[in-house]
């Protein structure tokens, strides 16, 4: 009797702890090296500094600010609109709280951090000072959006230019794209040749660019040169019932489904 009691316990333990290893697997799952999906989201701009070292974290909702010259405290400021330079592609941010000011600048140009040797896209320079101080410190460093984490998957096209898609549009099956966020590249099918390129991102920008395909010919009537022309018209997205719409000013211009 003792016996049979003691592998009944034996056997409890073991699905108990299997339960829990279950339970951490999907936390885990929810997490990257920069944090969970949902704080991706919540800050799109992030940036770092050495000498001394600053980190920038820019949302929606706040601006924080950490450095060695505060001590290693968090400034946070609250969310402001950008100010765009007239004579250079430069975006402006003028923020202030209770304790500190702040003017930040982002350019668009290939930045490399003076340690690690990691090139970014954006260089990031930073005046600040707290009210009780005279003179602002500049700070330099470099910095990246942070790409829509919900593009990343395989998307297939179901409208084109406002109107429903069918195979008999194109050469065997429906254009598709694979977007990569995280390296900011996509591939996939036009709907006769296998196409590729290039995502530019910037908050709520997106752009396919650098899109190049293979050069197999195309029968009469395939509508993969409207869909490419479409793709690298797009500038801005929205993401719901799991579809992804891309429009420009002009109006929309493609909506996929996704499929895993």
């Amino acid at each position: 009797m003792k016996n049979i009691l003691s592998i009944l316990l034996l056997l409890s333990f073991i699905i108990g702890c299997k339960s829990i290893a279950g339970k951490n697997s999907e936390v885990k799952g929810t997490t990257s090296e920069y944090g969970t999906q949902e704080d991706q989201m919540k800050y799109y701009f992030t940036a770092t500094g050495n000498e001394p070292f600053w980190a920038l974290k820019m949302g929606t909702e706040n601006i924080e600010f950490t450095s060695i010259i505060s001590g290693r405290e968090k400034l946070v400021f609250p969310a402001s609109e950008a100010v765009k330079a007239m004579d250079a592609n430069v975006e402006m941010y003028k923020v202030s709280n209770e304790t500190s000011s702040a003017t930040i600048s982002i350019q668009q140009l290939e930045c490399q951090n003076s340690m690690s040797g990691a090139i970014s896209p954006y260089k990031v320079a930073i005046e600040i000072k707290k009210n009780s101080e005279l003179e602002f410190k500049k700070l330099s460093g470099c910095g990246s959006y942070n790409t829509d984490y919900r593009l990343h998957d395989i998307w297939v096209l179901e409208e084109l230019n406002g109107f429903k898609v069918f195979i008999t549009d194109f050469q065997k099956e429906l254009p598709r794209i694979e977007i990569n966020s995280a390296e900011n590249k996509f591939m996939g099918y036009g709907g006769c040749n296998a196409v590729s390129g290039s995502i530019f991102y910037e908050k709520d920008v997106l752009r396919f660019t650098q899109v190049i395909s293979t050069r197999m010919a195309c029968a009469p009537g395939n509508k993969e040169g409207e869909f490419t022309k479409a793709l690298q018209n797009t500038t801005t997205y929205s993401i719901g019932d799991n579809r992804l719409t891309l429009s420009n000013p002009s109006g929309k211009l493609l909506v996929f489904r996704k499929v895993d």
